[in-house]
């Protein structure tokens, strides 16, 4: 199963794949902007597997954000191992 997650560009390197540090609920990693070239610092993107995909609504990310802590909080070990 994939999972593309929605997270907040805080800022932007003018590098070759347009590297961009990206806040998914305060754990931050380095994202390819390559394939959404119209983001900019604030916006929303959608990240599968190192790359934006696409930018979203800030009112769209952060429902789907609540879905995930919601998922998350109501899961039991037991749901994860199978």
């Amino acid at each position: 199963m994939c999972l593309a997650v929605p997270g907040q560009v805080l800022n932007i390197q003018d590098d070759t794949l347009r590297t961009a540090t990206v806040s998914f609920g305060g754990a931050t990693k380095s994202v390819s902007l390559a394939l959404v070239p119209e983001a900019e610092v604030g916006d929303y993107v959608i990240v599968h597997v190192g790359f934006a995909i696409s930018k979203l609504d800030e009112e769209a990310a952060q429902r789907t954000l609540q879905t995930y802590a919601e998922l998350a909080a109501s899961s039991s070990p037991e749901d994860v191992d199978g």
